[in-house]
């Protein structure tokens, strides 16, 4: 008999575990893709362009290979990077990065993120989580031993100080803040920041910047970083990625910015998680870095344009549109179309509209239901005219 028709091994049986996520599933995120992918649907719920990056970028990784960058790279990251980082958040936030010792490259911001929490988090440490919040912040936290500390940011998704001091206590190690905001798109104000730095001066915490969707604010706004404010910038891990700014998310490729005495720690980890990132897409972007900055410079007007044709699509509808400051979401109020639980109506607005949006209340520790849903506007136009055409019945 062919040895591809004999019959599969019965395997003994498998050792108990105690999981270390017991409370985790799969991630909505797939959920909606692959129901999206099922009804033939249009996908703004998962993050992603579908549009291709800057062929210069695409022949500068080209380029890397044939010039031989294929073996390990510094732990770190390439020195070209960490310089040309150095000098970029000098140019933007004033700020004083030794690219030596205060800036590793990561395999994408969610590797950062993990990685700084298992850093500085100690089992029975407390870490303040503001909410709605990416999906990722509280498994990062409960792998290191630590508990998430559940604030909700204000109905109008900006951070409630008094609420935050008041979840404050001996045991809380660290903060984690994101700004420009997932999922709301809300951005975080000078007047913010210097609310949370007299809130954390007289205490140890340390700040988690999730700073990914940096380049992206609107109607001349500026992104305020942590790393701006050297009392701010002092205690923070400054977070962000290639794969948001350079449209190249299947790169995974990121950074961390950190003072020297962070960074110590945050490297200790790193070298034993990931250790290194990949060589030719560091050497690519590097270059891309220093001969293209217009890259980052015009991507706030670039998405502008993409969020006001799909606000202007919109319109007509049922759909009551919350602001979008930053980022590339949209998020929507369907209270008038609907009384459908979140998770409910985007499986109806997939099934039967056929345009997956992912529900807020996924991005909540317990289901919240505002009757919200989060679309992705980071799409060609062409995509997002079909999707208008199909939300227009609503």
């Amino acid at each position: 008999m062919s040895a591809l028709l004999q019959p599969r091994p019965t395997f003994g049986r498998s050792p108990a575990l105690r999981s270390r996520l017991p409370s985790v599933g799969t991630t909505i995120f797939t959920v909606m893709s692959a129901l999206a992918q099922q009804h033939g649907a249009i996908n703004l719920g998962q993050g992603f362009p579908d549009f291709d990056p800057d062929p210069a970028l695409l022949d500068a990784v080209n380029a890397a290979m044939r010039a031989g960058h294929n073996q390990y790279p510094p732990m770190a990251g390439i020195p070209q990077l960490r310089e040309a980082l150095a000098a970029k958040m000098a140019d933007l936030h004033g700020a004083s990065y030794d690219p030596g010792e205060e800036i590793t490259i990561t395999a994408g911001a969610t590797q950062a993120l993990l990685t700084a929490i298992l850093a500085v988090v100690h089992p029975g440490d407390e870490v303040i989580v503001l909410t709605p919040a990416y999906d990722s912040y509280a498994p990062a936290i409960e792998l290191a031993g630590g508990s998430p500390r559940f604030v909700a940011l204000d109905a109008a998704y900006r951070p409630d100080f008094d609420a935050i001091a008041a979840a404050i206590t001996p045991r809380t190690r660290a903060l984690l803040v994101n700004s420009p905001h997932n999922p709301s798109g809300r951005v975080w104000t000078p007047g913010d920041m210097h609310r949370l730095r007299d809130l954390l001066a007289p205490t140890d915490i340390v700040l988690i910047a999730d700073e990914v969707y940096e380049h992206m604010v609107f109607d001349g706004q500026r992104h305020h970083s942590v790393a701006a404010d050297p009392v701010l910038a002092a205690r923070s891990f400054v977070v962000s990625s290639f794969g948001k700014t350079y449209h190249v998310t299947g790169w995974k490729v990121g950074m961390v910015a950190a003072p020297r005495e962070l960074m110590r720690e945050f490297r200790k980890v790193h070298q034993f998680n990931v250790f290194t990132v990949n060589t030719p897409m560091q050497h690519a972007l590097a270059q891309h870095l220093r001969a293209r900055p217009e890259a980052h410079q015009q991507l706030p007007a670039f998405y502008q344009a993409k969020r006001d044709r799909f606000r202007q699509g919109l319109a007509a509808t049922k759909l009551r549109l919350l602001p979008c400051e930053g980022t590339y979401f949209q998020c929507a109020d369907y209270s008038a179309l609907s009384a459908m639980p979140e998770a409910e109506f985007c499986e109806w607005l997939t099934r039967d509209v056929g345009v997956a949006a992912i529900p807020l209340s996924a991005f909540h520790p317990q289901p919240v239901e505002r009757q919200t849903v989060r679309f992705c506007f980071a799409k060609r136009e062409a995509t997002l005219d079909a999707a208008l055409e199909r939300l227009a019945k609503l």
